[in-house]
């Protein structure tokens, strides 16, 4: 039976280390964590039945071919998937029985031949975590860890379960977000583009008009017919322009030092900021959460939450935070100390740290924040519609004022010959 050295934390928070036997190295966590420990670090004394020696060196084989590496496949499919196979195992149908059945009544072509290539590479002989790391563009890496620790634990099942939920809480938390975002983004290209049409379609028709008209124009009509004039006759410049400059910062996010830029810029924003905050930090809680509960390392757990923060500030100090943890100290110190999380996050950890129940914390953190993100879509979404109404109120009757103006003089002068 293989042996693996391992660090832990005890249930008073003392570093402690050892070595114990076990099948598997989800085995050796599972036993390891029901003794109350907190798994840092495990390291196999001597190479392992599945060849490998070191449980953090959770990545495998990324490799596709074909058409299967181009399926698009929809969250919701996804969801469907998982949580029918973790029923069909639990029911105890085999495995690549169950792979059959789902992969001849799944409609998408481009799944169904990931499914086929799956189902092959398990005949083969191969776990269904490394079948599914031949496809990453469809089995994120979160994914396949957990089914990797599902399946060194006799639980893959109850592993694919935790993933239907997890998948579908995050697609539910995705679609608070496009929901807050929607309404502001439609709002404005509405208003931009009516403003558009009647400065360059409308206003330069009443210039003529005006021209002909014995009266002194308001300034707030010069400054219009002005506008007009420059965006009518310089309308392909200006949209040249735009197109240019969005590309040039297209391509700088693209970059690493850019992306930060963006994502730092994302956190201070005075009402989207703290939105994106607490959509990060729900993230981050439930991955870490789901991950640990499935009996992933810390030290592997951070690194994979790291890689799908989905905010380069938040990654970084989860990064931080990870290296502080393998030297020994508890991993809510670091966290606090990178100040982008709140206090009260950094706490529960450390309670959850001290108690053996970080899942459990780490879950109402995520659902705390769930609500929390909830909360201020909808207030946003009160706050924003009044607003845009009174943007677009005040862009068209500026307007309407700047035209008027010069014929009601205009009439006023006549009335008085008259």
């Amino acid at each position: 039976m293989p042996q693996y050295r391992y660090r832990a934390k005890n249930e008073a928070g003392k570093m402690i280390g050892g070595s114990i036997k076990a099948q598997s190295e989800a085995e050796a966590v599972g036993d390891l964590r029901r003794q109350g420990m907190v798994v840092i670090h495990l390291t196999a004394e001597k190479e392992t039945p599945e060849g490998r020696s070191s449980f953090l060196s959770f990545s495998l084989s990324r490799k596709g071919s074909g058409r299967a590496d181009r399926a698009r496949i929809k969250t919701s499919e996804m969801v469907v998937f998982t949580r029918q196979l973790s029923t069909m195992i639990s029911a105890g149908i085999p495995l690549i029985e169950a792979l059959d059945i789902l992969g001849e009544q799944t409609t998408n072509a481009g799944f169904r031949a990931v499914l086929d290539e799956v189902t092959r590479s398990v005949r083969s002989g191969r776990d269904l975590s490394q079948a599914f790391s031949a496809h990453p563009k469809i089995f994120p890496r979160i994914y396949i860890n957990m089914i990797k620790a599902g399946e060194a634990s006799g639980q893959l099942d109850t592993v694919l379960s935790r993933l239907a939920d997890y998948q579908e809480s995050a697609e539910a938390l995705k679609g608070e977000i496009k929901s807050a975002m929607t309404y502001p983004v439609v709002s404005l290209v509405l208003v931009s583009g009516i403003a558009g049409f009647l400065l360059i379609g409308i206003i330069p028709k009443f210039e003529e008009m005006f021209s002909t008209m014995d009266v002194k124009l308001p300034f707030i009509t010069k400054a219009l017919l002005a506008t007009s004039l420059f965006l009518k006759s310089n309308v392909l410049a200006l949209v040249a322009g735009v197109g240019a400059t969005v590309a040039v910062g297209i391509a700088f996010v693209r970059t690493d030092a850019g992306r930060l830029f963006l994502d730092r810029l994302t956190l201070r924003l005075p009402v989207f900021g703290p939105l994106f905050s607490k959509v990060a930090i729900s993230r981050f809680s439930r991955t870490f959460a789901t991950l640990i509960r499935s009996g992933v390392p810390i030290l592997a757990a951070l690194e994979i939450v790291s890689d799908t923060a989905g905010n380069r500030v938040i990654a970084q100090a989860i990064r931080r935070a990870s290296e502080s943890v393998r030297q020994g100290e508890p991993l809510g110190e670091p966290l606090a100390q990178t100040r982008v999380f709140p206090p009260m996050v950094t706490r529960m950890i450390s309670v959850g740290e001290k108690t053996g129940a970080m899942e459990t914390l780490l879950e109402k953190i995520s659902q705390f924040y769930d609500q929390q993100v909830k909360t201020t879509v909808e207030s946003l979404t009160s706050l924003i519609e009044p607003l845009m109404i009174g943007v677009m109120g005040f862009l068209v009757g500026g307007m309407v004022l700047a035209i008027f103006l010069p014929i009601f003089k205009m009439v006023g002068r006549l009335s008085g010959k008259g």
